[in-house]
């Protein structure tokens, strides 16, 4: 996020797109509510009609994988009634003329017809949004998790910038992590292409700075690879081994038919967790882990914020924490580590990560710190890019849409998007355990509107089988007004019902992001 959960209460315009953000981020949406009470003006572009549409001022049902379009039309409509930020463009910004190249021949009516949204309604969102001083962009795995998720972002930025909407308070680009300390685990180094602080496994005076820290000769110059990536590593037989940690992929990757034949040709498989997950039962061996009430360490949030972590309660059994886990395996593996706690870790990092240079825990003891903080004296940032880019000017990058990698034909008809719900957190790893929670959402159904429903004389908690080109789930009917046309929705949390045997495993060529919101289905009444 360039900006902090905070600032939103005070925002003018929010505009919420490829996140249903009261299930998937409840707090972050209480401030969005707060926001509205003061009179700021809301935007809701969602394949869905999510509880925050009820409240829009605009609401874009817009057709799944259709985003740049939407983006593009509007910074259309900016650019024909003059409401760009002309002088901030100016003055901190680079490449705007490539985005008036990529928007020369595509007008507002062109995206409203390729997203298949009232042009008013879109024409109303580009004004509101180019006509506000302070206004935000929120997302999330909406956007990010197509084939040209990468485009989507960018597109965001383009827009964001060329209102003057990114380093000012209350406003900016702000996508909102998937998972606790998704960004704390990315910052540090969870990445196969970074060492922490984002810096460039590739760049030899990186490579020498971490070589004399860590006393560690010829460290590879190799970029890593990603999930997707290591799945190909596999099928090709250059990767033997797999250790998975606090992930669970066998429900939660695509083409997941695909993916349990690839995991078989694998050696070897170490999981470390907290439960006995869907992987972990597959796996050669299981080290028992610890939950977070059961550990000490840190936290850093969707605003960049480093918060304490503290024990509360000890593990049970044998297990061990994270870290404790890996010293260990490092020991055995020959490497002498000089850890004896989590805090000489964060002090290492510190030393070696400017962003977080001046955070220890002593100073996040009471309140944590959002970085960039990169010195003892520091107060951290509360939002990016004030006065100017972290590159210097922003850099704007000409988009145009393309649409996304598999589309609806007579055979397929349907277009199907994933998401979470409200009662479940990602793979039911932990929700799947709690009795209140499985009662209230037990098992995996398929959304579809009630004109379509009528189309094709389904009725609701009717068994169907929804089938794509990769494979076929049984799962009730709920019909509903919250999708629309030949759009479903099926949440992905569930092992049995796996919504994941029919998503997409095509890939961003940037990030290998693979296309988990939009795919091509049929429904098929069962026949007993």
């Amino acid at each position: 996020m360039s900006n902090s959960i905070e600032e939103i209460e005070n925002a003018e315009t929010l505009f919420i797109t490829g996140s249903n953000t009261t299930e998937t981020h409840p707090v972050i949406a209480t401030f969005m509510k707060r926001a509205i009470n003061k009179g700021a003006k809301l935007i809701v572009a969602d394949p869905r009609k999510i509880e925050m549409a009820s409240l829009a001022d605009v609401y874009l049902p817009i057709k799944p994988g259709t985003n740049v379009a939407m983006l593009n039309g509007m910074m259309s409509y900016i650019l024909d009634n003059n409401w760009h930020d002309k002088d901030y463009i100016k003055d901190r910004t680079e490449g705007f003329d490539y985005v008036r190249q990529a928007l020369k021949d595509f007008t507002i009516d062109d995206a409203a017809k390729i997203c298949e949204v009232d042009v008013e309604d879109l024409k109303k969102a580009a004004e509101i949004y180019a006509k506000s001083d302070k206004a935000g962009i929120y997302y999330t795995m909406g956007i990010t998790q197509h084939s040209h998720g990468t485009e989507n972002v960018k597109s965001v930025a383009n827009l964001a910038m060329m209102c003057g909407n990114v380093g000012i308070e209350s406003a900016g680009v702000n996508p909102l992590r998937g998972q606790n300390n998704v960004q704390g685990s990315s910052d540090a180094g969870a990445l196969p292409i970074y060492y922490p602080g984002y810096q460039d496994v590739t760049d030899p005076d990186i490579i020498e700075k971490f070589s004399k820290a860590w006393s560690v000769d010829h460290m590879s110059t190799k970029k890593g690879l990603t999930i997707p990536k290591m799945m190909e590593a596999i099928q090709e037989d250059k990767i033997k081994f797999l250790y998975v940690m606090g992930e669970n992929p066998m429900v939660s990757e695509p083409d997941l038919n695909h993916f349990e034949k690839v995991v078989k040709k694998l050696d070897f498989i170490v999981v470390q967790d907290i439960f006995l997950t869907e992987t972990a039962q597959i796996a050669d061996v299981v080290l028992p882990a610890t939950c977070y009430a059961e550990k000490e360490g840190t936290f850093t949030n969707s605003e960049r914020k480093v918060q304490r972590v503290r024990k509360a309660v000890n593990p049970p059994g044998t297990c061990k924490e994270d870290w404790l886990i890996i010293h260990e395996l490092m020991e055995k593996l020959g490497y002498k580590n000089k850890f004896t706690c989590p805090s000489e870790i964060m002090d290492e990092m510190a030393t070696l990560t400017s962003k977080y240079g001046g955070i220890s825990y002593d100073r996040i003891e009471e309140d944590g710190l959002k970085w960039p903080c990169p010195s003892k004296d520091h107060p951290g940032t509360k939002y990016l890019h004030k006065g100017s880019f972290t590159r210097g000017l922003g850099k704007f990058h000409g988009i145009k849409y393309t649409p996304p990698a598999e589309v609806t034909d007579e055979d397929y008809p349907f277009v199907l998007t994933t998401g979470r719900v409200l009662y479940h957190f990602h793979t039911r790893t932990m929700t799947g355990r709690e009795k209140g929670l499985d009662e209230i959402s037990p098992r995996n159904y398929v959304e579809i509107s009630s004109e379509m429903a009528k189309t094709l004389g389904l009725s609701d908690k009717e068994m169907v089988y929804v089938s794509s080109r990769r494979g076929k789930i049984e799962v009730p009917v709920m019909i509903t007004d919250r999708v629309s046309r030949n759009t479903l929705f099926i949440p992905f949390h569930f092992a049995k019902e796996s919504v994941n045997r029919l998503t997409n495993e095509a890939l961003d060529p940037t990030t290998n992001i693979p296309e988990l919101k939009v795919c091509a289905v049929r429904i098929d009444k069962i026949k007993r």
